[in-house]
């Protein structure tokens, strides 16, 4: 599929199917990691999880910002006819993603338990994030690398084996869960290592894009290493304060929480970066889908292209937004109980909780495409400022200020607040960055 010359509509909806089947099975990695722990170990396996997912936020956004930041930059030279320059950032991008994973792997493996301390676990959630660690510690790069080479894939016309990839070892860590957490009676160490066994094999399938022959990607001697590698840091750094931003936000409010309102609380927000993490993968699917499309047709010229992809987008959503507010004002219920087994005191706050914090959800696919949408028009500066608002500085003002204010459970509306300021701030900028195109 040409991608400076194919229709738009269906180029755009095949890459959104690919992206976002590729993008909802991974964050299946983590959901079927919390119903089976949770199912084991009731509510201080979802608490525990809730303590570990900062971490998870901090493994994937570093394949973020290597792989969106390169492979934006790719696309953007090889829609200028540039491919040498293209490909120089496809070779920095893959050694970018081997340093950041060798030093993920150090950070973690030196500073684990101060750091699961200040993501809020006490003596007991400490134990069960430490065992969850155990057998992930070694697929890392793995984590990493599935961020990079889906990125690349999308960009080489082949996004379909990214998302075979990641289904396969989404099916493999469904089965290897169960059998690893029940029959074998490994618990939460059970759920890490068919994760990590799922992440080895969804890459394995994904290296196989470089012995087919339509593989146009090629490592070659890159110039000016060092400036290339900020243009790529720059350019996907916004997208990687995304994913961080869950685990900063999931830091400030596994403290909070803890302060205010207690472990029961902490278990119902374990529910809730799951479902968010399935909710903003989804939306990251349809970010992906525009970003070579734009990215492309941006560098060689052809606005009305880039137009056309963003109202799918828009209308993409539009949709996923709606869908994710009615599932959680309509069924609370079944949410909280396919995630664990609810002791009595979970049972009666969950169906609020959930209520009140999914209305947020409308607007969470939109500012996150807004970011993608920004880059592809290479304008990581408004990319950046919508991430980090939305990701730390607005989130976490509202988290640390609503109970000091407004009493514990006015914690659960500090998202709602942020994405609503979030999304004015993004489409004012939509609306002027695409009148700008010629």
């Amino acid at each position: 599929m040409d991608i400076l010359n194919s229709k738009i509509k269906p180029m755009y909806f095949r890459y959104l199917v690919a992206a976002s089947g590729s993008a909802m099975v991974a964050s299946v990695f983590g959901m079927i990691d919390a119903m089976m722990v949770g199912k084991y170990h009731g509510p201080s396996g979802n608490a525990a999880l809730a303590v570990f997912n900062p971490l998870w936020s901090i493994i994937y956004c570093l394949g973020l910002l290597a792989g969106i930041g390169g492979s934006v930059l790719f696309a953007n030279h090889r829609g200028q006819g540039d491919e040498k320059t293209a490909q120089q950032y496809f070779t920095l991008s893959i050694l970018y993603g081997i340093v950041l994973s060798a030093i993920a792997m150090l950070g973690i493996g030196l500073f684990q338990e101060p750091l699961f301390r200040f993501f809020g676990a006490d003596d007991e959630l400490l134990h069960l994030a430490k065992l969850y660690l155990k057998p992930i510690f070694f697929a890392i790069p793995c984590c990493v690398f599935s961020n990079i080479l889906s990125a690349y894939l999308r960009n080489d016309n082949n996004p379909t084996l990214a998302t075979v990839a990641v289904i396969t070892g989404g099916i493999f860590n469904c089965i290897g869960d169960y059998l690893c957490v029940f029959t074998l009676d490994m618990g939460i160490f059970g759920a890490g290592l068919a994760t990590a066994i799922g992440q080895y094999l969804a890459i394995m399938i994904m290296l196989t894009h470089f012995f087919r022959k339509k593989n146009t990607l090629k490592f070659v001697k890159p110039a000016k290493v060092l400036q290339k590698v900020g243009r790529i840091s720059v350019t996907g750094l916004s997208t990687a304060v995304n994913d961080l931003a869950m685990g900063i936000i999931g830091i400030l409010f596994n403290r909070q929480i803890m302060t205010y309102l207690g472990s029961d609380a902490l278990a119902v927000y374990g529910i809730i970066t799951q479902v968010t993490a399935f909710a903003q993968c989804l939306a990251y699917g349809a970010g992906q889908a525009a970003q070579p499309i734009v990215a492309q047709n941006y560098g060689a010229g052809q606005s009305s292209r880039i137009k056309e992809c963003l109202k799918y987008g828009l209308y993409t959503c539009a949709g996923m937004g709606v869908f994710w507010v009615i599932a959680m004002l309509v069924f609370p219920n079944a949410i909280m109980n396919f995630f664990m087994n609810p002791t009595p005191s979970v049972e009666v706050i969950a169906p609020g909780i959930l209520r009140t914090y999914g209305i947020s959800y409308l607007l969470l696919p939109f500012n996150l495409f807004a970011t993608y949408y920004f880059q592809s028009l290479m304008k990581p500066d408004l990319s950046m400022v919508a991430s980090l608002a939305r990701g730390a500085v607005i989130s976490g003002a509202m988290i640390l200020l609503l109970p000091v204010v407004f009493g514990a459970n006015s914690i659960w509306y500090a998202m709602l607040i942020t994405e609503t300021l979030v999304a004015v701030f993004s489409t004012y900028h939509v609306l002027i960055c695409t009148k700008q195109l010629i």
